[in-house]
């Protein structure tokens, strides 16, 4: 199995994303971080054979960052469905270990979290 592909996927906390990866390692991170990396067109923009259609729209809405399903996709990664409505970004297996480690909190910034509930 390769490095990174989740064994497991959890939430700590209402706010966090939890991935252990096949080599036993942790990565947790905001769940506000998870939503800025969607990878839609919608999110990201969209540039096909070198000609850009969309530069992608930050969306500020109610419940924008409360994850209420993340759903299999085939073999090769998850999507997420937010509570706003919006459900089009699929993570790649690849894509969700590049966001863990971009976003990775430390032991100190999750005690600090823990510390402000």
């Amino acid at each position: 199995m390769p490095s990174y592909i989740p064994k497991a996927i959890s939430r700590p906390r209402p706010y966090l994303l939890s991935f252990t990866w096949a080599d036993d390692t942790t990565d947790t991170f905001l769940l506000t971080a998870f939503r800025d990396e969607c990878p839609c067109a919608y999110c990201k923009g969209e540039t096909i054979m070198g000609t850009t259609y969309s530069f992608g729209i930050k969306q500020f809405a109610p419940g924008m960052n409360e994850l209420t399903a993340l759903t299999p996709v085939g073999n090769y990664g998850i999507q997420a469905t937010w509570k706003d409505g919006h459900d089009t970004g699929i993570y790649t297996w690849e894509m969700l270990k590049t966001i863990a480690t971009k976003h990775h909190l430390t032991e100190s910034e999750l005690n600090e979290l823990s510390e402000k509930e």
